[in-house]
């Protein structure tokens, strides 16, 4: 039955794909479904950005191993990103009327910097994806016996199907249609496992001391840790097509900002769902923790539960997955087509152009899958595309938006500087983290180019 059932899940997915396809007619719907998304697709579509395996798998795992002190990037970090867009970001933005991210660095720098943030925002990608793909590829290893390898392959090439099909308006029906079953699923396994269990109260009174402390250590490096792990995705995921992608596709201005706050609500209290879930498995089933971590709640459900719970979970689980993967997918081959390619072939019709668009989304995931079948560790992969962007992105999209002095020049300097610390504190294995020498650098670039003596006047959008 659990075959089964996922076989006609995976159908239903690409279906509402086709039917969606009906409602691209210009590169616009493809990319931002026309701007005409109502409040509650915009908010899911917000919500199912980031939630998917590294919150269900990858975040469970991190949690059962370290408290709540291993959980602050993912999800209190990923929730603050969604709240400071609502509340900085979303609204001018949006008036700006642009179809990408990348469009904004030319708007408010120049071409130079829109062709250098599209390249970083492309590659910043492909970790976050792959980690997707891979975890697709263990639940079909796991439910249908197939080897990882063939499973993410599959699950490439489903997500890629209908992503290319259907472009924003697929993806933003999917994740309407994914979260009704991710909260469905995970509050059904929650109430099954912790009931094993004898109840949550149970659950969490056998935790160990210290478990859910919030705060580190008085120790510097572990403020800086702590304070790192903060803003890898808190800050480094806003200067991130994907987020801007499902802010811009909503209907108004003010559907916008408020679809940024209901996501960021929806995401910070529906990921506690895998964490309890997680903790509960560990109390219920302690030998599973003698392997993968990532591995607990999947192992946990298929051994120890019934069909309906298997078929409910990784139902949910599988649909937090693609809705993420198809969003990060569309995402930099939207970037890809629109702020690093098209600059060369201007003459492009719209038709064209919607070509080129989904060529970008067929080399995203060719990239992507070739990177998941070399990379296992979930966490890692998330957790370095993030910090990717902060330091080469971040600083120049707040000093854009914020400081009028900010020029060209220093945008350039700043990604560029913000990169290279990044890249040589990951070499060096520095006692902190490499992200924050890259943010050090990056404001430095910014202050010392926008500030540096030039006798040409640089007009600013």
């Amino acid at each position: 039955m659990l075959f089964s059932a996922i076989i006609i899940y995976l159908l239903i997915t690409i279906a509402i794909g086709l039917t969606a396809s009906r409602f691209v007619k210009n590169a616009e719907d493809f990319v931002l479904a026309g701007r005409r998304l109502p409040l509650m697709l915009a908010s899911t579509a917000v919500f199912a950005t980031w939630f998917g395996s590294e919150t269900v798998m990858g975040a469970s795992s991190e949690f059962v191993q370290h408290g709540l002190l291993g959980v602050i990037e993912d999800p209190f970090g990923a929730s603050l990103c969604l709240l400071l867009v609502g509340i900085f970001f979303a609204r001018p933005i949006y008036r700006m009327n642009i179809l990408t991210f990348g469009d904004f660095y030319r708007i408010k720098f120049d071409q130079k910097v829109e062709l250098l943030a599209g390249i970083f925002m492309v590659v910043s990608y492909f970790g976050w994806i792959a980690a997707q793909l891979v975890a697709m590829g263990i639940i079909m290893n796991v439910v249908l016996g197939i080897p990882l390898e063939a499973g993410i392959l599959t699950s490439a090439g489903i997500v890629l199907l209908y992503t290319y099909i259907g472009g924003m308006w697929s993806i933003s029906i999917t994740d309407f249609m994914q979260t009704i079953i991710i909260i469905a699923g995970l509050l059904f396994l929650l109430i099954e496992i912790s009931g094993k269990a004898g109840g949550l109260a149970q659950v969490i009174a056998q935790a160990p001391a210290d478990f859910f402390r919030f705060t580190p250590d008085p120790e510097p490096f572990a403020f800086v840790e702590y304070l790192a792990a903060w803003i890898t995705i808190g800050l480094g995921s806003i200067p991130q097509q994907d987020v801007f992608q499902r802010v811009m596709s909503a209907r108004s201005e003010n559907v916008a900002v408020r679809a940024s706050y209901v996501g960021s609500l929806m995401y910070l209290t529906i990921a506690f769902i895998p964490l309890l879930i997680g903790l509960s498995a560990k109390v219920v089933y302690p030998e599973l923790m003698a392997g993968d971590p990532q591995m607990v709640l999947p192992q946990a459900v298929l051994l120890h539960s019934s069909v309906l719970i298997q078929v409910m979970f990784f139902g949910a689980l599988l649909s937090a997955i693609m809705s993420t993967s198809s969003g990060a997918i569309l995402a930099p081959a939207t970037i890809l087509a629109e702020n690093v390619i098209r600059p060369y072939l201007p003459k492009l019709s719209d038709k064209q152009f919607l070509r080129l668009l989904r060529g970008s989304v067929v080399a995203i995931s060719l990239v992507s899958t070739v990177l998941a079948s070399m990379r296992s560790n979930i966490y890692e992969l998330v957790g370095e595309s993030s910090a990717l962007s902060l330091v080469s992105l971040f600083v120049p999209m707040v000093a854009g938006l914020y400081w009028k002095k900010a020029t060209p020049r220093g945008a350039l300097l700043a990604m560029l500087l913000g990169m290279g610390a990044w890249l040589v504190s990951e070499f060096a294995g520095l006692e902190v983290p490499s992200l924050v020498p890259g943010v050090i650098a990056s404001m430095v670039g910014m202050v010392v180019g926008s500030l540096w003596k030039s006798n040409q006047k640089i007009e600013r959008g």
